[in-house]
């Protein structure tokens, strides 16, 4: 694997003393945006850090970093029913926990100099990385059309929320796909969605001044798990419930969005390795609770 960027996608439970070593902070606070709080399992690198996003002294979401990429491997988030309007007056932010421990947990602006201060440069992705990647946009995981409130939607306007994209996938594939999830999620999720959406790694890289910067993801993925949903809803989308997902290659052509159920998905994230272990998304693959509402009901009926 490339040396600048060593992250894998390994089963979470094997014993790795690198892995264990570079991660010093937790989901704890935040573990309420993961489905039953529980964190998707089998994501590792060598350098993650754990990332409460926080804004306006508020918890928005949570987001697996890989300083070593310079990437997130992915944000999980509450779906908001929403209207999938874009802010267009948020600055780009920083994280400050990657800067230094002793810092506060609110993301902020980041500044604007021509150069940015070195410490925020080494530790997480800045603006003038993408100075020169013509080719690429910054792509958030946690995307602001899936968001409703003011500040949940300013809070994904941070640089460890974004990835960078080809353009035309952007534009044609990937926008016209999270278009269709808003839509459907509005439509036929009546309680909560829990979302994840993350990359893998390639190898290949953004690059300024000679040196490797920025990881380029080689797929984006998403998946949702939404538990209470309408069993009423039309026979097209009714087996995409209570949960799916989609994936697509982040190239210039043949980029199509792929729909899968979730144990796909999870079998094609695994096959992007090296390894035979396992990959877990959500806790047992989300159950519905319309299962459980409906027996509740017959034993009411029988009784």
């Amino acid at each position: 694997m490339h040396p600048f960027c060593s992250s894998v996608l390994s089963f979470l439970l094997m014993a790795s003393p690198l892995v264990s070593a570079s991660v010093s902070n937790s989901f704890k606070d935040c573990s309420h945006f993961f489905y039953m709080q529980t964190p998707p399992a089998g994501i590792k690198g060598t350098s993650l850090r754990k990332i409460c996003q926080k804004f306006a002294d508020n918890l928005h979401y949570a987001t697996l970093y890989d300083t070593s990429c310079r990437l997130p491997l992915y944000s999980a988030y509450i779906f908001k029913k929403t209207d999938g309007k874009r802010r267009i007056d948020t600055p780009w932010m920083y994280e400050p926990q990657l800067v230094s421990d002793n810092e506060s947990g609110n993301m902020r602006a980041l500044p604007l100099t021509e150069d940015t201060p070195p410490l925020i440069e080494d530790s997480q992705a800045v603006l003038e990385d993408y100075t020169d990647a013509v080719e690429y946009r910054r792509g958030p995981l946690n995307p602001d059309l899936f968001q409703s409130e003011p500040d949940d939607k300013s809070s994904t306007y941070t640089l460890t929320n974004v990835v960078p994209l080809f353009t035309d996938f952007l534009d044609t594939s990937w926008h016209p796909y999270l278009d269709t999830i808003r839509r459907r999620l509005n439509n036929f999720c009546h309680g909560k969605s829990f979302m994840v959406t993350g990359v893998t790694v390639s190898g290949a890289t953004i690059k300024r001044d000679n040196r490797d910067r920025l990881a380029i993801p080689k797929h984006v993925w998403l998946a949702y798990c939404c538990p209470r949903f309408d069993r009423n809803s039309p026979y097209e989308v009714r087996f995409m419930f209570p949960s799916y997902g989609g994936y697509a290659l982040n190239e210039q052509t043949d980029h199509s969005v792929v729909e899968v159920p979730l144990k796909t998905l999870e079998s094609f994230l695994k096959s992007q390795t090296d390894t035979d272990s396992d990959l877990t998304i959500f806790y047992k693959g989300c159950v519905s609770e319309n299962i459980f509402k409906k027996k509740r009901d017959l034993t009411r009926v029988s009784g």
